[in-house]
């Protein structure tokens, strides 16, 4: 059994689901890893490249890059972005690839901006007809880093992204290119705005219509208000935290915010760090060595822990599967009963992600999570092998990044919590089966009171046609589980859902037992209301959703695991599919035809709900093929 820096044994049910996630992904990681192995080099990559292909690479640079590119002998480090100047988390990027290119240059090696990535907001899309789109840009990023780093011109690489789609879709992309070692730099979130339970206290007034369209925007304005990531502890920051937890930030670089010294020094530091882990650098760190088993193990820990994302069901699965790794729910589930839950952040309280920083952060989530035997120390990390480097914080000495000793208590307990006094003994993170298929529920939002529903189904084929009915009254005085179906992958990109929030939560706060069923997302933002999501299989796929009648009893029960339908089984099994999932006549406009391949191919969501298909593991027939 592994042990952490302190010799504290890794706790039994995360020594177990590791090593079942080893044993299980023995061939496909090992063809991974011959791969990536094979596409290592000691001198730099471009040296590999034909005089017209290595001029065409650095035609455009200044001096003296052109030089050192020419001379062959420092590293070159590839620069990656998501940045644009209209969403606020990746606004901050804007210079920072030169201040990166100068602590490179400073370091000893040389950079270049390798290419952008598409970043869409699903703040911004939310019930708009983008947000459809807003799933597959994973997969086109991903898609759009690896075109950025196909010029062989890279001995090192630097990731730039924040939010949700853009950082799994960064470091999937960066893993097809698994012998590089790669940095990711964050943004960090603004500044605390208006209160999140006052935010969430306006948006359920507008949906009875108590307050206008004035109210509401002034309330919003007030909430996201400047540069940087939403302070709610939704996908984008889940994404931050995993990053570092995995070992791809520098220590406690994940919740400084923009435009101040800590961060920029941060940044300088990250740079310097990403020539230190070339071959050149004496510490070679491929990223395709560094998210190993492990690493996806602590990723779980460090969601679960904290009160993540539900969209990291689906992230996390199809980031593991870009290592040669298989990670299933039943894994996600089975840490989830066995990890305790450290974190009230909104929506899982009312604090904000810089109220944790404030209460000791990630330093001492990771100390305390370490102490208690729930991670892995014994990983590698873009600042050397240990995770105990992350109990650490940043701190400026001049204008200069160094680390000291972090907290070892929480300095605000109803925020953040060691793992021997939990807000929760278990994540809050389970799966539920029945007839009615596998999903995924939150639970750590949810009281215990309104965890398990026993109600009459209104079945809806729109997100739309729920509000409408709710504006119509429709919904009032009565006990109810929507099922909001035909919103899975293939059906239309499976959007979020979190328009329906509001109107469930004035019904629930009205006395009436209600619960929502959908084969669509809620990701970070779910909140009080039991939400059976990433129902699978799919309506749109001949899943049993497509089955349910309106008035049909359905049990959503979070304690014990079931989302079933009381109906003999077999009327259930002869019922016919109804409604439809949108024609593709119908999903055109907004770019949405363009990802009409996507919609066809896309895999289940238990199984990442990817377009990217792994490489299977290698046989006699079919042996691994070796780069050129």
């Amino acid at each position: 059994m592994s042990t952490s820096a302190s010799q504290t044994p890794v706790h039994p049910v995360v020594a177990e689901v590791t090593d079942r996630i080893a044993r299980r992904s023995a061939a496909t990681r090992a063809a991974y890893l011959a791969r990536t192995d094979a596409a290592m080099v000691k001198g730099p990559a471009r040296g590999r490249l034909a005089c017209a292909n290595l001029a065409h690479g650095f035609a455009a640079a200044d001096e003296p890059v052109k030089s050192g590119l020419k001379s062959g002998r420092k590293p070159n480090v590839a620069i990656v972005s998501s940045y644009n100047d209209m969403l606020s988390a990746h606004q901050p990027f804007r210079d920072v690839p030169e201040v990166l290119k100068k602590s490179i240059v400073r370091a000893g090696g040389l950079a270049q901006f390798a290419g952008g990535v598409p970043a869409m907001c699903d703040g911004i899309t939310q019930g708009r007809a983008g947000m459809e789109l807003s799933l597959f840009s994973r997969d086109l990023i991903a898609m759009s880093t690896a075109v950025a780093l196909s010029h062989d011109m890279f001995d090192a690489a630097m990731m730039l992204g924040v939010c949700d789609k853009i950082v799994p879709g960064l470091l999937i992309g960066a893993l097809s290119f698994g012998h590089l070692p790669t940095v990711f730099v964050p943004a960090g979130p603004m500044t605390s705005g208006l209160p999140n339970g006052e935010k969430a206290r306006v948006r359920q007034l507008y949906a009875e219509g108590k307050v206008g369209r004035e109210e509401l925007l002034e309330a919003e304005s007030a909430s996201y208000h400047s540069k940087g990531t939403c302070t709610f502890y939704g996908t984008a920051n889940s994404n931050q935290m995993l990053m570092e937890v995995m070992g791809l930030h520098l220590p406690d670089a994940t919740f400084a915010n923009p435009d101040t010294p800590l961060r920029a020094a941060l940044d300088r530091a990250a740079g310097a760090r990403a020539v230190a882990i070339t071959h050149a650098g004496g510490e070679p760190t491929p990223v395709g060595h560094l998210v190993d088993e492990k690493a996806i193990v602590n990723a779980c820990v460090a969601l679960l822990a904290t009160g993540g994302s539900t969209n990291h069901t689906m992230h996390l699965v199809a980031i593991a599967a870009a290592a040669g790794i298989t990670l299933t729910w039943d894994d996600l589930s089975d840490l989830s009963a066995a990890v305790p839950l450290l974190t009230r952040i909104y929506p899982n309280g009312s604090a904000d992600i810089n109220h944790f920083v404030a209460a000791g952060g990630t330093p001492f989530l990771v100390h305390t999570l370490l102490k208690h035997g729930y991670l892995h120390d014994d990983v590698l990390t873009v600042s050397g092998r240990g995770l105990w480097r992350h109990t650490r914080e940043a701190r400026l000495d001049g204008d200069q990044v160094t680390w000291e000793e972090g907290p070892k208590s929480s300095l605000d307990t109803d925020v953040l919590r060691a793992a021997d006094q939990p807000f929760a003994p278990d994540g809050g993170l389970r799966m539920l089966s029945g007839r009615l298929g596998r999903a995924v529920i939150k639970t750590s939002a949810v009281k215990p009171e309104h965890r398990v529903v026993t109600a009459p189904a209104m079945v809806f084929d729109d997100q739309a046609d729920f509000l409408a009915a709710f504006a119509e009254g429709r919904l009032d005085g009565r006990d109810l589980v929507a099922v909001v179906r035909y919103q899975g992958p293939a059906a239309n990109g499976m959007p979020e859902l979190h328009k329906l929030m509001p109107a469930l939560g004035v019904l629930q706060d009205r006395g009436q037992r209600v619960a929502v069923v959908t084969d669509g997302r809620m990701s970070g933002a779910s909140g009080k209301v039991p939400a059976a999501i990433h129902v699978t299989p799919e309506s749109a796929l001949g899943g049993p959703l497509a089955r349910v009648r309106d008035g049909d009893l359905v049990t959503v029960d979070a304690d014990a695991g079931v989302l079933e339908v009381e109906l003999p089984d077999a009327e259930f099994q002869r019922r016919e599919a109804t409604g439809r999932a949108p024609h593709d006549v119908e999903w055109a406009g907004t770019g949405r035809e363009l990802f009409a391949g996507f919609r066809a191919i896309v895999g289940t969501a238990e199984t990442g709900a990817s377009v990217i298909r792994p490489l299977p593991a290698p046989t006699e027939e079919a042996p691994v093929v070796q780069p050129v």
